[in-house]
């Protein structure tokens, strides 16, 4: 769950006056809206974003976005899949079988939630590529616990991205990568066990593979970890996240304008407690690509009204071919991406 502020370029003068905002369930806080795209540069440090323009390196990869919505039609007829239910083994199942011929890795462990302890697992597909590096890029699979006496099957908060992860995989199986290596990361345990959010009873998988990547040293390798979040919504407005890395920004950005897409990006600011969060404390550049408005004043998300038909290939189509761009603008930055602070990931 996030809690966000918002406001609008119309009402910045009023807002700032009056102290009035909303509140959504996965962003921390935000700042204005810009009635633009606008780059993340421009409040940053400059030693720590492009200074300009950066070539993509590798061929240009496009999803197939019609299999990618597809795959979530596949996750949702599982129904809910909160922690501890049947259907969430099934979709663990489904996620491996569609991984056939990809070297993966399961990680499970036990999470101390405040509903018990909990059995968790991430699953982690990897493609080996031509330099010393990696890419992770995540996504969330599962259904919040608190809604599992509801017919929620989070189509676009959970499933969609879930199934665009793997419509990337499906481009990236049997090909000689350019660049760095693309771990494809299916991360448990993101929604918070409670209604009102708790980082401490949250982010459950990415805290766990946060920590292992910083304890055996592979956080050091990782160039960026880009979380895709809620980015099927047929009424696609992807925001500017204040806790992602700023010169990740600036490439996403990049890579939304080569493709004609950039309509849909940072026509808002935001700050999102999300995924990304532990691999940040760890020292690794992240991004959130987040879509945080769902509905009308966001009255979709975590709603049975979380279905299918609030999606759209087209949103599948931008949301991932913009990811894949962006990936080909990373190994063009060369060996050296600028650095996050590390800090103590917590357990």
């Amino acid at each position: 769950m996030i809690l966000c502020l918002r406001i609008s370029a119309a009402f910045i003068l009023v807002l700032s006056l009056a102290g009035v905002g909303c509140s959504n369930d996965k962003a921390a806080s935000a700042a204005g809206e810009t009635s633009a795209p606008q780059s993340a540069s421009q409040s940053a440090n400059p030693s720590t974003s492009p200074a300009k323009a950066v070539e993509p390196a590798g061929p240009a990869l496009h999803i197939d976005a019609a299999r990618a919505m597809q795959y979530t039609k596949e996750i949702v007829a599982f129904g809910p899949r909160w922690d501890s239910s049947k259907p969430i083994e099934q979709v663990r199942a489904y996620i491996k079988g569609k991984l056939k011929g990809v070297q993966v890795e399961e990680d499970s462990f036990v999470a101390e939630t405040s509903a018990g302890k909990m059995p968790m697992t991430n699953i982690v597909a990897k493609f080996p590529g031509s330099k010393d590096g990696i890419i992770v890029l995540g996504s969330h699979y599962e259904t919040n616990y608190w809604l599992r006496n509801t017919p929620f099957v989070g189509a676009n908060d959970g499933a969609a991205t879930s199934a665009l992860l793997l419509a990337i995989a499906d481009q990236l199986r049997g090909k000689k990568l350019e660049g760095y290596s693309i771990w494809i990361a299916f991360l448990d345990g993101e929604e918070s066990f409670t209604r009102e959010w708790r980082t401490n009873d949250a982010l459950w998988g990415s805290r766990h593979l946060a920590k292992k990547l910083q304890d055996d040293g592979a956080s050091k390798k990782v160039k960026a970890f880009v979380l895709a979040d809620m980015i099927g919504d047929a009424d696609l407005d992807i925001c500017r996240d204040e806790n992602s890395t700023p010169w990740l920004e600036d490439l996403l950005l990049q890579a939304a304008t080569h493709l004609g897409y950039q309509s849909h990006f940072f026509a808002s600011t935001t700050a999102v407690e999300d995924d990304h969060i532990p691999f940040s404390h760890a020292g690794m550049p992240v991004l959130d690509v987040i879509d945080i408005d769902y509905g009308y004043n966001n009255s979709f998300h975590h709603t049975v009204q979380d279905t299918v038909d609030k999606l759209s290939v087209e949103s599948l189509k931008i949301s991932g071919d913009v990811i894949l761009e962006t990936i080909r603008l990373i190994n063009g930055m060369g060996d050296n991406p600028p650095r996050a602070p590390q800090q103590k990931v917590p357990s």
